[in-house]
């Protein structure tokens, strides 16, 4: 359990606050792996995504092929959600973000410096994600290193929920930018 009722809504706020920072830094951490929910039109889209960094204001960064779908998805509406769980500790958080892509921008190229040889690869195939391909060796075709499509997606947090599961009673709150991260209790 990573809160209780009797909990203050600040120890509860720095409580959540710790986990997801952990998520960034901690591989083995339920957070590290995060759903990342877009719009693009009729039908939302989910997928699982990878959380590298939380920053001081909470930000949230995450890696990606700038070719992808949810690149293209956040470029006509950058509104998006995280969605975390963890298992032991029953808690759900969901977080509404607003989405900046960073692009050959300086952040992107400066965290492009820091990502490891072996890694690079993965945002240099010569055909964008997703695209239909006639075996499996054809999508690990590589392209030039220095024509990469490395992209920082900046999550930024409007509103964050968290729902706390317990069988004495579920236990719900919202805390929102708009209100200084100031928390407040909803009916479970």
């Amino acid at each position: 359990m990573l809160f209780k009722d009797t909990d203050t809504l600040e120890e509860i706020w720095q409580a959540v606050k710790h986990e997801l920072h952990r998520g960034a830094l901690d591989a083995k951490h339920p957070f590290h792996w995060v759903n990342l929910g877009t719009v693009p039109g009729e039908f939302p889209s989910v997928r699982t995504v990878v959380l590298r960094i939380v920053n001081e204001d909470l930000n949230f960064f995450v890696y990606t092929d700038y070719r992808s779908e949810k690149c293209s998805d956040l470029q006509q509406n950058p509104n998006a959600s995280l969605h975390f769980y963890h298992p032991k500790k029953q808690v759900q958080v969901r977080v509404k973000t607003l989405a900046k892509l960073h692009f050959q921008d300086d952040l992107a190229k400066e965290i492009w410096k820091a990502i490891p040889a072996h890694r690079r690869s993965e945002y240099t195939a010569t055909q964008a994600p997703g695209t239909p391909i006639s075996s499996p060796q054809e999508g690990w075709n590589q392209g030039d290193l220095e024509n990469h499509f490395f992209c920082v997606l900046e999550l930024e947090p409007l509103e964050i929920e968290v729902l706390q599961l317990r069988r004495e009673g579920h236990l719900r709150l919202m805390f929102s930018k708009d209100m200084d991260w100031k928390g407040a209790w909803l009916v479970p």
